[in-house]
């Protein structure tokens, strides 16, 4: 779609919500662990969550234990690693890993590879590589040429290109895939799914939930799927302050006109 998107509506109904976190949830910082989500912003998902009984999920590159500890201490369904793990609202955990006989011998090469790329940082996560490259942006070329050659060398896996990373990770995962996987179980299931993100790793997730007849939104510039936009973190910050305010006027009107029909039928 094009750039002129406008700023997704206040909804409100049989709806899911599922975030991104880096770059949505909270601003992208030179180093990972350097990214926190203000404490405001946590409070106002758990607002949502609770007003849509407990159907909001963090979808996230990140490992099921990052979002954990950036998520404290609310405790959301998460997908991490892109779904590779998810946990449910139950906090039954499901993983999908890769078999020891690669993980180790494609570790090495990586290592061996990165440390000819100074600036360039490995991140392993079990089932999943990154390679970082915002420190040392004229590597770009050299990382995506490493990331084609593994996924050449081992067939089972898929790249995934993002904001100054690039990823490597089981085929057939990807972030439509978790939310799909949510939406097949309780408190999700029938939900019409609200997918908020910021990067290449989302348009999986907003090509899904558009099949699906979801809303999808897209934070900041550049081409998407995405139905909808909005301009930066703060943006989202505001909108989600607004759809809980909504949200909460509307379910206490509810509330005010179920109350006004009681004491009707009891005076009657």
């Amino acid at each position: 779609m094009e750039d002129a998107l406008s700023v997704p509506p206040l909804f409100s109904g049989n709806f899911a919500f599922f975030f991104d976190l880096d770059g949505t949830l909270a601003d992208i910082k030179p180093r990972p662990d350097d990214v926190s989500v203000p404490d405001a912003v946590l409070v106002r998902l758990s607002l949502l969550a609770e007003m849509n009984n407990g159907a909001l999920a963090l979808i996230s590159g990140r490992s099921i234990a990052e979002l954990e500890q950036l998520a404290k201490p609310w405790r959301f369904p998460l997908a991490g690693v892109h779904g590779a793990e998810r946990r449910d609202i139950k906090g039954h955990t499901e993983r999908v890993t890769l078999p020891e006989n690669i993980v180790q011998p494609l570790e090495r090469s990586l290592r061996h590879e990165v440390a000819s790329l100074n600036g360039v940082e490995l991140e392993a996560k079990g089932m999943a590589f990154a390679l970082h490259y915002r420190q040392a942006p004229q590597h770009e070329d050299a990382v995506f040429a490493l990331a084609k050659q593994m996924v050449a060398r081992y067939p089972q896996l898929a790249m995934q290109p993002g904001k100054c990373v690039v990823e490597l990770k089981p085929s057939g995962i990807h972030k439509g895939a978790a939310i799909a996987a949510f939406l097949e179980t309780p408190p999700f299931a029938g939900r019409i799914p609200v997918f908020v993100g910021d990067d290449l790793t989302d348009e999986h997730g907003f090509k899904t939930v558009n099949a699906l007849g979801g809303e999808s939104i897209k934070v900041g510039a550049g081409e998407t799927q995405a139905k909808w936009r909005l301009d930066s973190v703060n943006e989202v910050y505001q909108w989600l302050e607004r759809i809980t305010d909504h949200q909460q006027e509307k379910q206490q009107a509810l509330t005010n006109r179920r109350d006004g029909y009681e004491s009707l039928s009891r005076s009657i």
